[in-house]
């Protein structure tokens, strides 16, 4: 295993609902219908994979969104 890779961890605690909310609904749009909050064992790898990809590029639609605001001086 890498050693950036040991721990998966929320660096902002406070963000740990809005990650699990937004995970949630990421499960939905890729078609993973299971009650927020259920065992996600059972769910392949795969699909497991698919929502970490969407949510990383969600964020990083979302931070880019921020970032050009911020350059062209306005806010959302």
């Amino acid at each position: 295993m890498a050693q950036g890779q040991r721990t998966n961890r929320v660096l902002v605690p406070e963000a740990r609902a809005a990650l699990d909310q937004m995970k949630w609904e990421i499960a939905r749009e890729v078609g993973i219908n299971l009650p927020p909050g259920s065992y996600l064992g059972d769910v392949p790898s795969r699909m497991n994979g698919a929502i970490g990809g969407h949510m990383v590029r969600r964020m990083i639609l979302e931070y880019q969104r921020n970032l050009a605001a911020n350059v062209l001086g306005t806010t959302r």
